[in-house]
């Protein structure tokens, strides 16, 4: 396995985004955890959580977290891993459906979130807590200052920031006097607005985890321009499209760390191959296309 840096810890060039394991559609327990068990034996060293997490409307905030606990407490290098989580998401039962994602940016939330999640991870400080998203309604410094604040306390190792603007990217750091270590933002073949930030985080020398990474390239986008690219070099390789997209991802920039979902063990297994595959630059082209 290859890796890249976040901060002063070195992490697997592609990381394990366990969302997928708790919410709507989730596996049972025992494939969830056998998912990330097969994840750390492939070289994951990196997972992905956050406190909201879990079924919508149901009263079991920090699910996810509480499942990654468990696999990482029966796995022999279980305590390898650098666990990120995020904080400024709810789920309640809302109209018109499950997708509904309120967001609370509010210090005192922020605040209260992450002491939850230190209480179900089971750990002293958090590796890497996100502000998971922008609130309209309160201050963005305001937000951030929150996680300058549990720095300082020691109660996370090193702060992020998710769904953020080139704008907030430069706040944020300044907000946290030069300590931003993680920008997480929707980035994959079919969603490529986050450019611009993925841009930045290259010049700044931040570290950028591309969420959702392989929107684009599932069966049901078969016959799309996007689709049909990925494939078409994925059986030149004889590899599913998954490792050409996040194979594509690393070789943008030494500071992508992509965060590929998976709710079965050989898709997580795929996912960490692709630090195996090396692209042409004739390839890399043709899929920067847009």
């Amino acid at each position: 396995m290859q890796t890249r840096q976040i901060g002063d810890t070195e992490v697997s060039a592609v990381g394990l985004g366990a969302m997928n394991l708790s919410i709507e559609g989730r596996p049972d327990e025992t494939r969830a955890i056998a998912t990330i068990h097969a994840a750390i034996d492939a070289g994951v060293t990196l997972i992905d959580t956050a406190d909201s997490y879990h079924l919508a409307g149901h009263d079991e905030v920090g699910h996810n977290e509480r499942l990654i606990a468990k696999a990482l407490a029966s796995h022999s290098r279980g305590s390898d891993v650098l666990v990120s989580s995020k904080g400024g998401h709810t789920r309640p039962d809302l109209n018109p459906g499950p997708y509904i994602w309120p967001v609370n940016g509010r210090p005192e939330h922020i605040k209260a979130a992450c002491e939850g999640s230190l209480e179900r991870l089971g750990v002293e400080a958090i590796d890497l807590y996100f502000l998971h998203q922008t609130d309209q309604d309160v201050p963005y410094e305001d937000s951030v200052g929150v996680l300058r604040d549990l720095l300082d306390a020691g109660k996370i190792r090193m702060a992020g920031i998710s769904n953020a603007t080139t704008a907030e990217i430069e706040l944020a750091n300044d907000v946290l006097d030069g300590r931003l270590a993680a920008v997480q933002n929707q980035f994959s073949p079919a969603f490529r607005s986050s450019e611009p930030e993925l841009k930045l985080c290259h010049s700044m020398g931040i570290p950028f985890l591309p969420w959702g990474p392989l929107h684009g390239v599932s069966r049901s986008d078969a016959g799309t321009p996007v689709h049909d690219r990925f494939t078409r070099i994925a059986q030149a390789h004889g590899v599913s499209p998954q490792q050409v997209v996040l194979a594509w991802m690393l070789a943008t920039s030494p500071v992508v760390i992509p965060i590929p979902g998976s709710t079965r063990p050989e898709t997580a297994r795929d996912s960490a191959a692709a630090v195996g595959l090396a692209l042409t630059d004739s390839e890399r082209e043709e899929l920067d296309t847009v």
